[in-house]
């Protein structure tokens, strides 16, 4: 069955539609020809379904390729995602990102595509406007993303990303009616009072206790427990009253990324999430959806990292950070503030 290339396709004649498209859904069925991208021309050729021609010269599989990859960008990549997910069992079809794929027993006609592929090589700078761009685009027409990381040997890692609200189930914060004054002390915080030191941990996780009667906060915990106008912060050397926005200024000199992670902070915790450092995990925090009792501390289901809006991935980086999390059984989640507004995209490993 002979194919010609016509620019960026391969067209065949009508009995392919019947033998290809019909059984198989390979292309699509246009003014009774069938029309098949490179990617599909290219893993039918490799399996000698079809032949092709380029001004009446046939070419074989090595010739095409080569061509196919001076008429399409990542064509290589996009053939590798293409032949893998095939030979899964899916049935696979071009999309506005680079593919659409059908739920297994699914098919074009009888179900309609669930995810959107995106295929990316490793070396490739990833930014986060185009995920979120993606992910509106998947969201519009009620589908999910999955990127199709390439690596160098060819092998292929998917992920999943989506977006999630990070809803948590604490919204007070306990303080039995105490407000005192606490201290900036170097690049923390410390609260003397026994009574509001014990309110705060115990109720609702804030800081370390170094003893029953002494409580450390970190600085986004300090800012926030300010704002909320939980204590009073005072400069430890000069003694005087900061407002929130002095505070804010001294943190950002000690941590240049303090006003990022604080944005993210506040955000979670304003949701009801648990916040605590994640610098064990390499990460800004971990958060726990609720916390019923310090002494039986559940599993935080999160690790979060506070990222510019144009932060742009460098997918090793990326890879490590998701398989950490998911090593100790968390999801991965980037925060990014956009419109003042804080947002979370939720990032994990997939199997196919």
């Amino acid at each position: 069955m002979n194919g010609k290339l016509v620019r960026d396709r391969v067209i065949l004649e009508e009995a392919a539609i019947a033998e290809l498209y019909s059984t198989s859904y390979y292309g699509r069925p246009r003014d009774g020809k069938l029309e098949l991208t490179l990617t599909e021309a290219a893993y039918l050729l490799g399996r000698e379904r079809i032949s092709i021609s380029l001004d009446k010269k046939p070419l074989n599989f090595k010739e095409f390729v080569k061509t196919a990859s001076n008429l399409m960008e990542k064509f290589e990549l996009k053939y590798i995602v293409y032949k893998d997910l095939r030979e899964r069992g899916y049935y696979v079809q071009p999309s506005v990102t680079d593919f659409r794929l059908y739920p297994r027993g699914g098919h074009p006609g009888k179900t309609p595509a669930e995810y959107f592929v995106r295929v990316v090589s490793e070396r490739e700078p990833l930014p986060l406007t185009d995920i979120m761009r993606h992910l509106e685009t998947a969201k519009n027409v009620r589908k999910q993303i999955i990127l199709a990381i390439v690596d160098e040997e060819g092998d292929i890692t998917f992920y999943d990303a989506k977006k999630t609200d990070m809803e948590g189930k604490m919204r007070e914060v306990k303080t039995n009616g105490i407000k005192e004054e606490a201290a900036l002390l170097g690049d923390r915080v410390i609260i003397w009072d026994p009574e509001l030191a014990h309110a705060l941990h115990h109720g609702s996780f804030f800081g370390t206790l170094l003893h029953e009667k002494m409580l450390q906060l970190s600085l986004v915990e300090s800012a926030y427990l300010l704002k909320k106008k939980v204590i009073k912060i005072v400069d430890g050397k000069s003694g005087k009253v900061l407002s929130f926005k002095k505070f804010a200024e001294k943190a950002t000199r000690i941590e240049p990324i303090f006003d990022g992670k604080y944005r993210t902070y506040e955000g979670l915790r304003d949701k009801g999430q648990v916040v605590k450092t994640g610098f064990k995990f390499g990460s800004h925090f971990r958060t726990y959806e609720q916390i019923d009792s310090i002494e039986k501390l559940t599993h935080s289901k999160y690790l979060v990292h506070a990222i510019p809006g144009d932060h742009i991935f460098a997918l090793q980086e990326l890879s490590r950070a998701i398989r950490l999390a998911q090593s100790v059984r968390k999801r991965m989640i980037f925060a990014y503030t956009t419109d003042k507004k804080v947002q979370y995209v939720d990032i994990g490993r997939t199997k196919l």
